[in-house]
């Protein structure tokens, strides 16, 4: 493997070549650029999200001119993978997005839902904060955007080799991460045969709903992969069904509420999956189950769409049961007026809104009216980043600050840390024990400080020794 001395620039190289853009030493905004059949090619085009100048910039900023890119090999639907499609279809792409079914689906529904988010935020700025013409701003892209960048999906089968470029093909391996995403198998044939592993987001083994990732790996000649939890272990997810039962038990035994803070993709529908299969086993009483969440409902209905993206245990949950998310159990809330009329519920119930980490959403008026009553619990289901509403309630604040009020934190508060779709340090061990010691060489990207440090470490007592940790613009040819 050779670091381009920047002899030539990235598109200049005839030979196959790696450039990396966005999610290098960060977690955010994966794009990453390959050189190959002649064609350049982009791997994921996810939206940076960070502080607002910041994210205007990075979104803004592409490797290259977006007519120049021939086409995008897409690993799953998250936003920070697929979120900034609409904006390079907008800036002069032309060419297909291939993307599995599932994930196709899932980007119609979440692409435009962050296109709405976009406009919303430039309507509030311009009228909140924008003190002269000059000041306003435009909307990242639209809903409109959206929906017209989805004409450039093109739905791959899982396992389905198909050619991208002359001599270069692709395939979608199951990467167990949520719904349809896909670790990429990319075989280039000249001028010397050379296999490149992309991983996308990788998950965990013996979660709920979906198939494991697929084991074992292809054996590529290059790997790059993501390190978001290189550095750390998951608690068991088989253990969470029991734990999420007795929560709710214990609420309702003393007339409370159980209020969940969700990510509307994977998580929600995995909370719902678990609460649904407690009730049919009996670990729990039915009581009123509701999603108060419009983009949650969208993505629920997605996940109904692909039952060949379940594993074993789901599909034969769903061949005998006839709903794996609660039809006739759970109640998906879309309407404004019906979401108020939850907060006027004196029964216990339990609600399951969006977003995760309790930012904005409905979840902030479903935590205003809930969380200084302590017969009720609040359940964190996952993880919390620093200076959001959600980590000062996993750290038991006596207040939280909700729409500009103070509230006395006096409901309970339980945490599951078993949800998580990452995989940890000991998935990508076993993931890449097999192949690491026949690897040239391996980029690991999705992390910042300590998380790609600790993945060079993983591949380094795993056999390769050739490992890096690129920066945004760094080339190398293959």
């Amino acid at each position: 493997m050779i670091f381009s001395k920047k002899k030539k620039s990235f598109e200049e190289l005839d030979s196959p070549a790696l450039m990396f853009h966005g999610a290098a030493n960060t977690v955010t905004g994966s794009m990453h650029m390959l050189k190959a059949g002649g064609k350049t090619v982009a791997l994921d085009c996810g939206l940076f999200q960070g502080r607002r100048q910041d994210a205007a910039t990075r979104n803004t900023e592409f490797p290259m001119h977006p007519s120049k890119i021939d086409s995008l090999l897409l690993s799953h639907a998250h936003i920070d993978h697929s979120g900034n499609i609409p904006q390079l279809v907008k800036r002069g792409f032309t060419g297909r997005v291939y993307a599995t079914s599932a994930t196709s689906d899932l980007c119609e529904v979440m692409l435009a839902d962050s296109g709405h988010i976009h406009e919303e935020d430039a309507r509030y700025w311009n009228r909140k904060r924008a003190q002269t013409p000059e000041e306003e701003i435009q909307p990242l892209y639209t809903v409109e955007d959206a929906l017209a960048a989805m004409k450039n999906f093109q739905h791959m089968p899982y396992d389905q080799t198909f050619a991208f470029a002359d001599g270069a093909t692709a395939t979608f391996l199951e990467a167990g991460h949520i719904l349809g995403s896909a670790c990429i198998l990319i075989e280039i044939d000249k001028p010397k045969p050379t296999r490149i592993l992309f991983t996308g987001d990788l998950g965990r083994f013996d979660m709920p709903i979906l198939r494991d990732p697929i084991e074992p790996l292809p054996e590529v000649d290059y790997l790059i992969t993501e390190s978001t939890y290189a550095n750390r272990r998951h608690n068991n997810p088989t253990d969470m069904k029991g734990k999420l039962a007795r929560i709710v038990d214990q609420t309702r035994d003393i007339g409370g509420r159980v209020i969940i803070p969700s990510f509307s993709v994977g998580r929600t529908q995995n909370v719902i999956y678990y609460l649904v299969q407690a009730i049919r086993e009996g670990l729990m009483q039915p009581l009123p189950i509701y999603v108060d969440s419009p983009l949650s409902s969208n993505v629920t209905a997605v996940f109904k769409k692909h039952p060949e993206c379940y594993d074993e245990k789901a599909n034969d949950f769903w061949k005998e049961e006839g709903a794996l998310f609660g039809d006739g159990l759970v109640k998906y809330i879309t309407d404004v007026s019906e979401s108020k009329d939850l907060n006027r519920r004196t029964d216990p119930h339990v609600i399951v809104a969006s977003s995760g980490m309790c930012e904005f959403g409905r979840i902030l008026h479903h935590l205003k009216n809930n969380v200084w009553n302590e017969q009720n619990t609040i359940c964190v289901v996952g993880f919390m980043a620093q200076h959001t509403l959600g980590r000062r309630i996993v750290e038991r604040r006596k207040e939280l600050k909700i729409f500009g009020r103070m509230y006395p934190l006096l409901a309970r508060v339980e945490i599951l840390n078993g949800f998580s779709a990452h995989a940890d340090s000991a998935d990508f061990r076993r993931m890449f024990a097999p192949i690491a010691p026949k690897l040239r060489g391996a980029f690991v990207v999705h992390g910042e400080g300590p998380q790609p440090v600790a993945m060079t470490g993983i591949l380094n007592d795993l056999g390769c020794s050739n490992v890096h940790i690129p920066n945004p613009g760094d080339v190398f040819e293959l």
